[in-house]
């Protein structure tokens, strides 16, 4: 899976400045990540979880079935653990098959939310 340079940076860039809680978006494109959006994190514990404010959710989901910019999957920040799924993202995972990002210090690992759980991707940083 191809994802722009910018995609990382963003969510290293928003990981950091939420820490020590838990940052959270959306990963935009289709084909590759092209874009990442920081969105607020609505947790009641934002220490050890995130919740993607809904309207935000909602209103890139509204606009992506308009025929704008897709919504490919999510990203958030684990500020004490390590960048793979933890039992609170296996249990709120859908198997929908988007892509979740954990941002870990300075490790991003991509993941797809498969029907059997998470599986981890194979990524490309390319220009953008």
């Amino acid at each position: 899976m191809d994802v722009c340079e910018s995609v990382l940076t963003c969510v290293l860039s928003e990981a950091a400045l939420s820490h020590p809680l838990e940052a959270c978006g959306l990963l935009i494109g289709a084909g590759r990540i092209e874009r990442a959006v920081a969105c607020a994190n609505v947790a009641s514990d934002q220490r050890r979880h995130f919740e993607i404010d809904p309207a935000a959710l909602i209103a890139a989901h509204k606009a992506a079935r308009a025929g704008g910019p897709q919504v490919a999957g999510y990203w958030h920040s684990h500020p004490a653990g390590g960048a793979i799924p933890s039992a609170a993202d296996q249990a709120s995972a859908s198997g929908d098959g988007r892509v979740w990002a954990i941002v870990t210090g300075a490790d991003v690992t991509f993941w797809r939310d498969a029907l059997g759980g998470f599986e981890p991707l194979s990524t490309r940083v390319v220009d953008g």
